[in-house]
C-alpha cells in the first residue's frame, strides 16, 4: 500500500459498538484494539478503542475511535481525515504541507506502535491523523 485516504471517527465511549453497527452495514473485516492494548493506560478508559479500522471487499476503509482520556466530546469534533500508508516522503510532504499553515496538535514523531503518527489542523480548520508505516516487506 502506498497511501490512503479515509475518514476517521471520534466516538464518546461507543467506539466498539458504533463500528461494529458499520460491519453489518458494510460487511468486511473490523480490527479494534483497546488503550489498554496498545496506548498503555490501566484502568478507567483501558478498554476504549484506541484504534478500529473497517475493511471492506469493495475497498472501503472507514476507521474511528474513542476520544481519549481527557478530551471532551463535542458536536463538530467526532471526524478527521486519516492519511496512512508506507510511502514515507509523500506522506511527510502531506504534513509539513498540512501542518505548515496550521496547528500541530500531536507533533510527527515515532508512536509507540512503531509508526510514525502526527495529528494538526490544517489553515480551514480540517483535522488531519497522518499516519506512516514501515515499508512492507
Amino acid at each position: 500500500m502506498a497511501s490512503r485516504l479515509n475518514p476517521y471517527l471520534n466516538f464518546d465511549g461507543n467506539a466498539k459498538q458504533a463500528m461494529e453497527f458499520y460491519k453489518d452495514v458494510f460487511s468486511g473485516t473490523l480490527t479494534l484494539n483497546t488503550y489498554g492494548e496498545i496506548g498503555g493506560i490501566e484502568g478507567d478508559g483501558a478498554e476504549k478503542i484506541m484504534h478500529s479500522q473497517l475493511e471492506t471487499d469493495l475497498d472501503f476503509a472507514l476507521t474511528g475511535a474513542d476520544l481519549p482520556p481527557g478530551m471532551e466530546f463535542q458536536a463538530g469534533n467526532n471526524s478527521s481525515v486519516s492519511l496512512s500508508g508506507d510511502d514515507s516522503d509523500a506522506l511527510h510532504g502531506y504534513w509539513d504541507k498540512l501542518s505548515g499553515s496550521g496547528q500541530v496538535v500531536v507533533p510527527m514523531e515515532k508512536q509507540m506502535w512503531g509508526d510514525e503518527f502526527g495529528q494538526c489542523v490544517d489553515q480551514h480548520g480540517v483535522s488531519w491523523l497522518v499516519n506512516i508505516s514501515p515499508p512492507q516487506a
